[in-house]
C-alpha cells in the first residue's frame, strides 16, 4: 500500500480514538486536561506499541508533531461540543468500529513494510487496533471492551488477516484493506446493534 495511505488511515485512527478517549472522559466530568490526556492515550497507545515491537522508533506519535495536534484537535471537539457527540447512539462503540478499521489496516500494513511475517503482522495490526481503547477504558476505570464478550479484537484480527492474505497472494493492497474495513466495521456492527458476541464463562454458583 502507499506510504501516504497508510498514513492517512494511521492519522485518521489515531483522531476517531482520540474522540472516543476525550468522550469517555467528558462522561466522566473529568476537566479539560483530564480530556486531553484520554483523547491522546486513546489515540496514540496502539500505535506507540506497534512501532516500538517493530523497532520504528522513536514512534511516529511521539516524533510527529501531528498526531499530537490530531488528538487536541479532538480534545478540543469534544470540550467545546460534547452535548453534540452525546446525542450520537453509543458514541464512544461507533468510533470504536471506525477507529479499530483503520488502526488494524494501517497497523498490519506497517509491520509488513518492516519485514514481518504476514502472520505476526496480522498479530501487530490487531495490537494496532485494541491498544488505545484498553488503554482508555483502564485510565477510565472500565473493564476493557477487548475483554468483554462482544465482538472487539476479533473484528480488528479478522481486518489485519484479510489485509496480510491479500499480501501474501500479492493483492491490490487497496482492495484487501477495502474488505478488511468493511468486514469489521461489519462484525462491530452486529455485536452493538445485535449483541453478537463470544461464549462467556459461566459464573459460578
Amino acid at each position: 500500500m502507499n506510504p501516504l495511505l497508510t498514513h492517512v488511515l494511521d492519522l485518521g485512527g489515531t483522531f476517531v480514538f482520540a474522540i472516543s478517549g476525550a468522550t469517555t472522559a467528558a462522561k466522566r466530568q473529568l476537566d479539560i486536561f483530564g480530556i486531553m490526556v484520554l483523547a491522546f492515550a486513546a489515540g496514540n497507545a496502539g500505535g506507540i506499541t506497534r512501532d516500538l515491537l517493530i523497532g520504528a522508533v522513536p514512534p511516529a506519535a511521539i516524533s510527529n508533531w501531528i498526531y499530537l495536534a490530531m488528538s487536541i484537535l479532538a480534545g478540543l471537539i469534544v470540550f467545546l461540543w460534547d452535548p453534540l457527540v452525546a446525542r450520537l447512539d453509543h458514541p464512544v462503540q461507533w468510533l470504536d468500529a471506525v477507529g479499530l478499521a483503520f488502526f488494524a489496516v494501517a497497523g498490519t500494513e506497517k509491520a509488513l513494510a518492516y519485514g514481518l511475517d504476514p502472520a505476526m503482522a496480522a498479530l501487530l495490526g490487531m495490537l494496532t487496533g485494541i491498544g488505545g481503547g484498553m488503554l482508555r477504558d483502564v485510565l477510565a476505570n472500565e473493564i476493557p471492551a477487548v475483554l468483554r464478550s462482544d465482538l472487539y479484537a476479533l473484528a480488528a484480527l479478522a481486518c489485519a488477516a484479510i489485509v496480510s492474505a491479500g499480501h501474501v497472494l500479492r493483492y491490490p493492497p487497496v482492495m484487501p484493506a477495502a474488505l478488511g474495513m468493511a468486514t469489521c466495521f461489519i462484525l462491530r456492527f452486529m455485536a452493538i446493534r445485535h449483541g453478537w458476541h463470544l461464549p462467556s464463562a459461566r459464573a459460578r454458583k
